[in-house]
């Protein structure tokens, strides 16, 4: 699962503006290099929406399912805002939705074949549990 914990207004080229979500993944420990000491993260990626700010601004706090993963771009320049030092990339963190299937044919996702009946509302002795209640 992945939460939506903001969103940002952008630009696209034209001059529009949209909206795009801010989505962290669960906490992971790491191991630092220099100190040795683990240290918590959690990893962010950035999805375009076509909502409002009043749809993005209540979507906050919502859990998705799916997760973060990193996905490797083509280089690209990134500066540090706090330091100033510019680096060299060549991944970027995108969102990844939860498979709800194995197969990924149009076929397999019709509604029909997604529909999973509960057992348990059906009668298990040949009398509907409804007709039990009312006999009482």
């Amino acid at each position: 699962m992945v939460r939506i914990i903001g969103y940002q207004q952008r630009e696209n080229e034209d001059g529009t503006s949209f909206f795009v979500l801010e989505l962290q993944g669960g906490i992971e420990m790491l191991l630092s290099k220099e100190t040795g000491q683990f240290y918590a993260t959690a990893k962010k990626a950035y999805v375009t929406s076509t909502f409002d700010e009043v749809t993005c601004k209540a979507l906050v706090g919502s859990e998705i399912p799916g997760s973060i993963s990193k996905k490797e771009v083509e280089p690209y320049t990134y500066v540090v805002r706090e330091t100033g030092e510019e680096l060299v990339l060549t991944h970027r963190w995108v969102y990844v939705p939860e498979e709800t299937s194995t197969t990924t044919s149009k076929e397999s996702h019709s509604p029909a074949q997604a529909f999973s009946p509960n057992v348990e509302a059906f009668s298990q002795n040949g009398v509907h549990q409804l007709e039990d209640e009312l006999a009482v």
